[in-house]
């Protein structure tokens, strides 16, 4: 059933982007049969998961509500914020007049893989922003990014995320403190590089300090997306994997819970 429904999936992406090559090296076969590595970039929703620690927020709750013991069905209810856990910002998130969550296209939805791995810069600078300088370092050995890429950003502060306190890294000024993009980077990934989003396994794609969130500005004015709290993004290779981001669909929201899975072409 799973390779069914992998197979349907993949055709129904493979006929609405047929001019898309970034699974070219993966045939739908290869994907149905087993023949390449499927990594799940998401974290399971729970009363854990990291949220915005702001005023209004507030944690995953889930409840039974049947049970198939006494109702003969099994059925649960649950509350959370749409930026809680692994999740889209959808354009209108930080912007007016630009796309809710409910009307992003499948195509800007899939697309080829850039990790850009900063986490031996952030090890001694929770604070650091990713720079233009980083991006073109990473270009020089991997070459260059591909049109509609979706860049990820490997930051390392997964490696916290079981513990929320010091995902969030709270000072004594109630200063939030991790890593994210800078502005520069920003720009010049949507004006010279024409990406269709970039990620992050932290909060925010801005990082903790920022008070002005322009990196959130910069993204959504482009009318393009933002991935937060991704997890897995230390299995993945530079380059050579292709994202299926499956956002849940909330009339007129401003982002939601997100599965985002990224496959690898067979060795």
């Amino acid at each position: 059933m799973i390779k069914r429904w992998a197979y349907l999936l993949l055709m129904i992406l493979f006929s609405s982007c047929h001019s898309y090559t970034a699974i070219s090296s993966t045939s739908l076969e290869d994907i149905a049969n087993g023949n390449c590595t499927i990594i799940d970039l998401t974290y399971p929703l729970n009363r854990t998961n990291a949220y915005w620690p702001a005023p209004s927020y507030a944690p995953f709750t889930y409840k039974t509500i049947a049970t198939l013991k006494d109702d003969g069905v099994f059925s649960g209810a649950y509350s959370t914020p749409e930026h809680l856990g692994t999740h889209i910002d959808a354009p209108n998130h930080f912007e007016e007049n630009q796309p809710s969550v409910d009307k992003l296209s499948l195509e800007t939805l899939i697309g080829p893989a850039t990790v850009i791995d900063i986490s031996d810069k952030v090890e001694n600078q929770s604070d650091y922003e990713l720079t233009v300088a980083d991006i073109i370092d990473w270009e020089e050995v991997n070459g260059r990014i591909k049109n509609r890429s979706i860049i990820l950003l490997n930051t390392g502060w997964w490696k916290k995320w079981d513990d929320y306190e010091k995902y969030k890294n709270v000072d004594h000024t109630k200063t939030l403190h991790f890593p994210g993009y800078s502005a520069e980077a920003a720009v010049f990934l949507v004006e010279k590089r024409d990406i269709n989003g970039i990620g992050i396994d932290t909060l925010s794609a801005d990082c903790g300090i920022s008070a002005d969130f322009k990196v959130h500005h910069i993204i959504n004015k482009s009318c393009k997306y933002i991935l937060e709290n991704i997890a897995n993004l230390d299995k993945l290779p530079p380059s050579g994997a292709t994202l299926i981001i499956a956002p849940i669909k909330i009339e007129g929201g401003s982002g939601g819970q997100t599965r985002i899975w990224a496959i690898l072409p067979p060795p």
